[in-house]
């Protein structure tokens, strides 16, 4: 069973309803498990998305997806989606905090190419900018995809800075 935590802005709350509705479908993803927690806001009135990022991210600490060198053999435990108006400031939010690989995403391949090649565990979304229909199918692509490991581990181990 995989944990799904949504969140967004107040820019954000429309789509957020319609992902958590597709999510709850059994014919969304049959092959997947999953249980999808809300973490809000619930109304249109105007809040700060990096308060919402980092319910979010909480949600996910301590919480890693970097594979071994093999590819994955099971599927994406628990990630998160964050949505606002343009998905820019939700990622840039949720990439400061060192175990959130966050991916803003506008198509259906670059969340398979942010999963197979960065593991990424957060997808962000532009509510304003990307049609909300291909914002569906951007997070079926997203949580059936799994990271392809190998060289690309390697990559990812490195993303975090290790300062002097």
């Amino acid at each position: 069973m995989i944990k799904i935590y949504l969140a967004s802005d107040h820019a954000g709350v429309e789509l957020k309803s319609k992902i958590y509705k597709a999510l709850l479908d059994p014919d969304f993803s049959k092959e997947i498990r999953r249980e999808i927690h809300d973490l809000g806001p619930q109304s249109t009135d105007s809040v700060d998305y990096p308060d919402y990022a980092d319910i979010l991210c909480r949600k996910l600490h301590g919480f890693s997806l970097i594979s071994s060198d093999a590819p994955a053999k099971i599927q994406l435990k628990d990630f998160g989606i964050l949505i606002c108006g343009s998905g820019q400031g939700m990622s840039m939010r949720a990439n400061k905090w060192d175990h959130i690989r966050a991916a803003l995403c506008w198509t259906s391949e670059v969340a398979k190419l942010a999963r197979e090649h960065n593991d990424a565990n957060v997808l962000c979304l532009g509510s304003r900018v990307i049609d909300h229909d291909l914002c569906i199918e951007i997070v079926k692509t997203f949580m059936t995809t799994v990271f392809l490991g190998g060289r690309h581990a390697q990559r990812v181990a490195k993303i975090n800075l290790q300062l002097p």
